[in-house]
């Protein structure tokens, strides 16, 4: 179906309202004939008569009358679309779900909220909490706006900004280590090994610096679900683990836990805030990346 443009609707919207098509004509910069021909060609589009015309007068069709309000609602929202986009009327109000894991949602994103909020004062921001692969999914699938995780992008549809360097530690309580020191690989056949699950995600970044390590290094091993809990059961003394190192630098300071090999330096990582790559808000994730950006992990 096609639809009728906005100069026609102008026409019908001023020849309702005169009901007389030369002071319409004259209303619109038309002569009559081009109005008449106008109206016509809409009376065409929508299938209908618009216009009861005599010699005498012109009326309104029942059919015109009930197109009325309608046509001069569109034709408000089209000068609303100028106006927009000129700027006048401000942002759009937008209603934003960033998707995070727990963690850092209620350590970093949580308290910054209020800020971003001033920021973007258009923007509703609410949270959700996933972990890193079922945080793309949602993306992708468009129940979530965007997310923030260190998983990398590797969906073709999911574009991304760049936030902060994810710093990884090897640590165990202070407690465990003066009992059972641990300093060399040979040793750590007396420790458990906590991670997140049994893929073992946390141990790939000791690996990369300590290519000899595996989980059959370890006496034992469990995983937990949540770096949340695996820093509860390394405070606890029942495990070694790697940890993102924002997430226990207060545990570190304090001396609840320490490094296992003081001197070594694991990889890291980045933290991203993910979306897609197809979303006409691109330009909003960005500028919202810029905004995190400025906030210390912790």
């Amino acid at each position: 179906m096609a639809l009728p443009d906005i100069e026609s609707l102008r026409c019908f919207v001023v020849a309702a309202r005169t009901l007389n098509f030369r002071r319409a004509s004259q209303e619109v910069g038309l002569t009559p004939a081009a109005l008449g021909q106008r109206i016509k060609q809409l009376e065409d589009q929508v299938g209908v008569a618009l216009f009861l015309r005599t010699t005498r007068k012109v009326e309104l069709t029942e059919s015109g009358l009930s197109m009325l309000p309608r046509a001069q609602a569109t034709l408000e929202q089209a000068e609303s679309c100028v106006l927009a986009a000129r700027g006048d009327l401000g942002p759009a109000p937008m209603e934003i779900t960033i998707g995070t894991r727990h963690e850092l949602g209620l350590s970093w994103i949580q308290p910054m909220l209020p800020e971003l909020g001033a920021r973007f004062a258009h923007v509703s921001f609410h949270l959700f909490f996933g972990s890193g692969e079922d945080l793309n999914r949602r993306i992708l699938s468009r129940e979530l706006d965007c997310g923030i995780s260190s998983r990398r992008a590797i969906e073709d549809n999911l574009d991304f900004v760049q936030l902060h360097q994810e710093d990884y530690v090897f640590v165990g309580q202070t407690a465990l280590l003066q009992a059972k020191p641990a300093p060399d690989e040979d040793a750590l056949g007396s420790h458990q090994l906590i991670d997140v699950g049994p893929g073992l995600h946390l141990l790939h970044y000791l690996r990369q610096t300590e290519a000899s390590i595996d989980p059959q290094s370890f006496g034992a091993f469990c995983w937990m679900g949540t770096i949340s809990a695996i820093r509860s059961s390394v405070l606890a003394g029942e495990g070694l683990a790697v940890l993102p190192l924002y997430l226990v630098r207060d545990d570190l300071a304090a001396g609840h836990i320490a490094h296992v090999w003081p001197e070594q330096s694991l990889t890291h990582d980045w933290f991203r805030l993910l979306f897609r790559a197809d979303d006409p808000r691109v330009s909003f994730f960005r500028a919202l990346g810029d905004a995190m950006r400025k906030h210390s992990l912790k």
